[in-house]
């Protein structure tokens, strides 16, 4: 599992039967210690509802198709959840409602 921030979208008119209705975002990785963006931006399916700048958590590989939204689906990249906050080593170092945009 990995933590990204959503940072667009991709629109596709055509695209194969089984991505039909997903929303698919894009997301950059996120270093847990520095909360500083890491890596190439990647497309994920959005299982969760989120949106623009949100810190997500996201599976790949064959656990991106473990959810209800993506199963049996071209998956390698899958949104499945939405992060409140993250404590590590004893201290809060990610609070949604007090990150700056």
């Amino acid at each position: 599992m990995i933590l990204a921030r959503v940072r667009g979208n991709v629109v596709s008119t055509n695209k194969a039967e089984k991505l039909l209705g997903l929303k698919l975002l894009i997301v950059v990785p996120i270093d847990i210690e520095t909360f500083q963006e890491k890596g190439q931006p990647l497309v994920a399916i959005d299982t969760v509802g989120a949106g623009e700048n949100e810190v997500v958590m996201c599976v790949g590989g064959s656990s991106s198709r473990q959810t209800s939204i993506t199963d049996g689906k071209p998956s390698d990249l899958a949104i499945i959840a939405i992060i409140d906050s993250v404590e590590l080593r004893g201290d809060i170092v990610f609070r949604k409602y007090e990150q700056k945009e």
